[in-house]
């Protein structure tokens, strides 16, 4: 192994004090890779700690750029950053913070395509995405390549954290065997997510990643660690691999990747061809007939707070059902959403209980802002 400088001798003084990780253990991490998917709230604080503790290289996986709502979360990036790549401000930062690393960017989606070719040059994976096919496309390519992947995930106030694919436990599939259908899991950007909150996850998630590559400590594998922001409290979940599970079972029927975004039902086409199944009005069209349209809201109440049309109705999309009594039959009715998916999805529910003028906001109140009114607030 390479020697350490004079300067990092300096640098990871505290790290060469613990019997646990000493100059040995410091150049195993020097020596060290790991991949993170995802430039956002969990790969954030996680990769500022990898790069702080002194992993060699680290890859930065994202294709997202940096939006204003994202800074109450997102630590790697700043204010200055919004409109950049995140994998270039992340790239900035990691540089700054620390330059004796070497900071990777791959500016594309990892897909079935590309993955197990960007993923086999890691040593760990960590998974900070947010969304399910993401987190079962990195969990799938790492029992084939034989990487573990230290796992993460937050919604509101509450996350949790495992290490997943790791040949002495379970891969995400024996958890989550069929991925839930898309409307049921809210997003952070539907749902909300206490901020600090990705940063304890996030740190955690680099701690499981260190111990990992460092070879001490009792790693997560096995076991779902729960934390409760709100009751500041730890909990855990043992977890065991499935004999059944068709990747790490005992005896498996997957072999290579598979089509993620097919097998989740989250898909830009999929999205574009439900909107495209019901009437839709554009922007455009709606602004000229605001006063004889009913506007029909389905966001939660508290995005009304961030962005809304003057004297829409708000009846959030779980509600809706029941609030069909409430609706008048016969009037001309517009559904709005933030993109146009889940008034997409009220369009159908209001055709099925017999509303027959009753139309979609095309692209939802992003296209409104994009095309009627600037100035509205976007999330």
């Amino acid at each position: 192994m390479a020697a350490l400088s004079s300067a990092g001798r300096t640098r990871y003084s505290r790290h060469l004090a613990l019997p646990e990780v000493g100059l040995e253990g410091q150049q195993k991490l020097a020596q060290a890779s790991v991949l993170v998917a995802g430039a956002g709230g969990l790969g954030s604080p996680a990769a500022l700690y990898l790069a702080a503790a002194g992993v060699g290289r680290i890859g930065l996986a994202d294709f997202d750029r940096v939006e204003l709502s994202n800074l109450q979360r997102q630590i790697l990036h700043s204010t200055a950053d919004v409109g950049r790549l995140k994998v270039e401000s992340g790239r900035d930062r990691l540089a700054a913070f620390n330059p004796e690393i070497t900071v990777e960017t791959i500016s594309q989606r990892l897909t079935a395509d590309n993955a197990l070719d960007i993923l086999g040059h890691y040593d760990v994976i960590l998974d900070g995405s947010d969304n399910f096919p993401t987190r079962y496309l990195l969990s799938d390519a790492g029992v084939i390549l034989e990487r573990p992947v230290v796992y993460g995930s937050v919604y509101r106030f509450e996350g949790q954290l495992t290490v997943f694919s790791h040949p002495a436990g379970p891969c995400y599939r024996c958890l989550f065997p069929v991925p839930p259908p898309p409307e049921s899991v809210p997003s952070c950007s539907t749902g909300g997510v206490l901020g600090v909150l990705p940063g304890v996850i996030g740190a955690c998630m680099a701690a499981e990643t260190l111990k990992l590559l460092l070879g001490v400590g009792e790693s997560l594998i096995g076991r779902l660690l729960l934390y409760d922001s709100l009751a500041a409290r730890f909990q855990e979940i043992s977890l065991s691999r499935d004999p059944a599970c068709p990747r790490c079972g005992a005896e498996p029927t997957l072999a290579g990747l598979i089509d993620y975004d097919e097998f989740c039902g989250e898909s830009e086409e999929a999205d574009r061809a439900l909107q495209e199944a019901v009437p839709q009005l554009s922007p455009q069209e709606v602004a000229g007939r605001l006063e004889e349209l009913t506007i029909l809201d389905v966001r939660e109440p508290f995005e009304s707070h961030i962005a809304a049309l003057p004297g829409a109705l708000s009846l959030p999309l779980a509600e809706l059902q029941d609030g069909l009594k409430d609706l008048d039959a016969q009037s001309p009715i517009v559904v709005i959403c933030r993109s146009g998916v889940r008034s997409a999805r009220a369009v159908q529910q209001l055709q099925a209980a017999g509303f027959s003028r009753v139309w979609n906001l095309t692209g939802g109140l992003h296209a409104w802002a994009e095309t009627v009114d600037p100035s509205m607030a976007q999330y």
